[in-house]
């Protein structure tokens, strides 16, 4: 039987304390009045949750362009949180970390997964090492890429781990090859009440990646741009129609290449910026980006954008480097190398390309 987006599962813990639909109720309005800044938005998120309206409104990360109010039933959220439980296998009783910002969807779905699942959560300030000061195991938790290179040493205390919010390095997922933890990374949005697809990260075969998996009752197709089509009918009645173009594998599998409205025409030739970061991630150490400005003869040319917050990186000897390492075909080769002391970004983190390169190119 599927459960109602009213109900509150008997083993659903906070902080180690069981609560009922009326006990969380004062914990909210608590979190609301005394609780500090990440306490408040749970606690006006409960209030929203636990009130009659059979939706919520939330915002969108803004990663893309700008945030955006939308609105999501709460028993679609039911379903995404039912779907997760199934697809890794984590069941009532277990314990998980909420360490995300609790203001956007991500980390407002832990809760609504522990409420309905079962589990007993853990609430902590969201900060770039969650598990710097924590020696509890959890069964499940979620991170953003940051988060995750941050907490490399303590990772095996969190067994299966699902990163988010923006692709993970190729650098990264090296180092994740011996964490113990099962690690993978998510593809989702708003609109989907976060993931519908996940992949594993590590536990690999050496120079292997995997592909995104569906999760139960989720349909996927192209359209003719070759953009991910979405068939969600337990999440929203609507089609979604991404942004995100993909070489779909099987009815269930498929392989992210790359934003649409990033692709970048250069001279006729078709640039994935993705695809390129992902061969540059092992040789730049800070945040970085490609991008690509106008240009006479191209059209279009391909610049990176590196954060620099020391001002000690050497543009001359970076473009040498990148030649030096055959990583990149000659049309991924950036033409040019803008150094930017802190890039833009959104409240959640990530980074904002157009208005860094704005930055850049003034």
């Amino acid at each position: 039987m599927i459960p109602s987006f009213k109900n509150i599962h008997l083993k659903f813990k906070l902080d180690g304390n069981y609560f009922d639909r009326e006990a969380l109720k004062e914990v909210a309005y608590s979190f609301v009045k005394e609780g500090t800044s990440h306490e408040q938005t749970m606690g006006n998120f409960l209030i929203d949750w636990l009130d009659e309206k059979p939706y919520v409104d939330v915002f969108t990360s803004g990663s893309t362009g700008k945030p955006k109010q939308i609105r999501l039933e709460k028993q679609a959220m039911v379903h995404s949180a039912l779907a997760t439980g199934d697809f890794f296998g984590i069941k009532p009783g277990a314990t998980a970390l909420q360490c995300l910002p609790s203001n956007f969807i991500a980390g407002k779905m832990m809760l609504v997964r522990a409420m309905i699942l079962g589990w007993s959560l853990d609430l902590i300030a969201p900060t770039s090492n969650p598990l710097e000061n924590l020696q509890k195991e959890y069964d499940f938790g979620a991170m953003v890429p940051l988060q995750v290179e941050n907490s490399i040493e303590n990772l095996s205390q969190i067994k299966t781990l699902i990163v988010g919010g923006a692709p993970a390095s190729s650098a990264l997922i090296e180092r994740l090859q011996t964490v113990s933890s099962k690690i993978f990374a998510t593809y989702g949005m708003t609109e989907t009440i976060t993931h519908i697809a996940a992949k594993p990260l590590n536990h690999l075969p050496k120079g292997k990646t995997a592909n995104y998996q569906t999760l139960p009752k989720i349909h996927i197709s192209t359209d003719d741009r070759n953009c991910l089509v979405i068939n969600a009918p337990r999440i929203t009645n609507e089609t979604i129609v991404t942004n995100d173009v993909v070489e779909i594998i099987s009815q269930t599998k498929f392989n992210w290449l790359g934003r649409h409205d990033n692709v970048i025409n250069s001279g006729g030739i078709k640039l994935h910026p993705e695809q390129i970061e992902e061969k540059l991630s092992a040789l730049i150490k800070t945040r970085f980006f490609v991008a690509a400005i106008d240009d006479a003869q191209l059209g279009k040319k391909l610049v990176l954008l590196v954060e620099d917050t020391l001002e000690n990186i050497n543009v001359s000897q970076l473009l040498q480097t990148i030649k030096d390492s055959k990583k990149l075909s000659k049309f991924e080769i950036p033409k040019a190398i803008f150094i930017v002391k802190n890039f833009s970004e959104t409240n959640t983190g990530k980074v904002q390309r157009v208005k860094t390169l704005a930055l850049a190119c003034l």
